[in-house]
């Protein structure tokens, strides 16, 4: 399947201006660097003047016939809930979803797709402060309530509107491979990568500035360093913490463990040897630091659900190489 290309963005009276600024930073024109160039349509039930949050007019030209041709489909949050969905957005959503399209809500939009019936029998998410109204109104969907974003194959929820920027990096990454998604991060400077089982929210209070930066000395050697087979108390060791407390403060600074920290970067530096390079399995399992390409397929199978090789298959496949 050729990776998406076309978003449509739904919006309705008072979507929050934020959400407009993902849109317009995260698929923006950046072909000169190498990343494919999308075609952003944004779309209203009724094309038109649509004012934000912060009551700024904003013109709209398409209907929701837009959705009918996107690869994409991302419904952006308005600042009130709850929402109401009209006939023809039901139908426009529905049509979307049964030919293919992946779609995407985040915070009070997630709303939309539940009560168009598309998450039903599914694991979604929303913004921390509605779980309670929402699962009480969707008993059929099943509410994750830690989760940053939900994956669940052609549709994508979040938590709120911060969630959108990992969401869509989520989805380029997916579909359009690491590199590509690495490249629009440090556009944003945002984190190329958070797993979406990555807590929504700190655990603890902030820790101190000297904390932070021994940390940051602690992940930057950990990424150079990645064909050595690190291990959690090796990092503590290097800032001079005990394992125990290592442990957490990155959980309270990042919002994950040091070892699925480790396990991320690592795949992560996989997928782009495999993307980039014609390199063999058995030297891609050692510059990521596994010791075989047996571990190397087993992680990649659990967390990106192909293996290797039909991974680099998929990717050539879909850009032509």
């Amino acid at each position: 399947m050729t990776p998406f290309r076309s978003v449509a963005a739904y919006a309705t009276q008072g979507i929050r201006a934020f959400g407009l600024g993902v849109i317009g930073n995260g698929f923006a024109d950046r072909s000169e660097k190498g990343v494919p160039l999308f075609d952003v349509t944004i779309c209203a039930e009724r094309p038109g003047l649509v004012h934000t949050d912060l009551d700024l007019p904003v013109r709209v030209g398409s209907g929701l016939e837009a959705m009918a041709g996107a690869d994409v489909v991302i419904l952006l949050p308005p600042d009130k809930v709850p929402l109401s969905i009209t006939p023809a957005l039901r139908e426009a959503l529905t049509a979307a979803h049964g030919r293919g399209a992946i779609i995407l809500a985040a915070c009070t939009s997630t709303y939309l797709l539940a009560a168009a019936g598309l998450l039903d029998g599914l694991r979604a998410t929303t913004h921390r402060s509605l779980l309670d109204d929402f699962a009480a109104r969707y008993p059929a969907v099943t509410v994750d309530r830690e989760a940053l974003y939900v994956d669940q194959g052609d549709i994508i929820t979040g938590v709120g509107e911060p969630a959108a920027v990992d969401m869509g990096l989520h989805l380029v990454r997916r579909e359009h491979g690491a590199a590509v998604a690495d490249i629009i991060a440090r556009e944003l400077t945002a984190s190329p990568h958070r797993h979406g089982d990555q807590a929504r929210h700190l655990g603890g209070p902030v820790p101190p500035t000297t904390t932070e930066r021994q940390l940051d000395e602690a992940m930057a050697w950990a990424r150079a360093n990645l064909d050595r087979r690190t291990s959690v108390d090796d990092l503590a060791a290097r800032v001079h913490m005990s394992p125990r407390t290592f442990a957490r403060h990155f959980k309270a600074v990042t919002g994950t463990t040091p070892h699925a920290w480790l396990l991320s970067q690592r795949l992560s530096h996989a997928e782009e040897l495999l993307e980039t390079t014609d390199l063999k399995l058995e030297e891609i399992s050692r510059l990521v630091g596994y010791g075989s390409v047996a571990v190397l397929r087993e992680h990649f199978v659990k967390h990106r659900g192909v293996s290797p090789r039909a991974y680099r298959q998929a990717f050539k496949l879909a850009s032509g190489r």
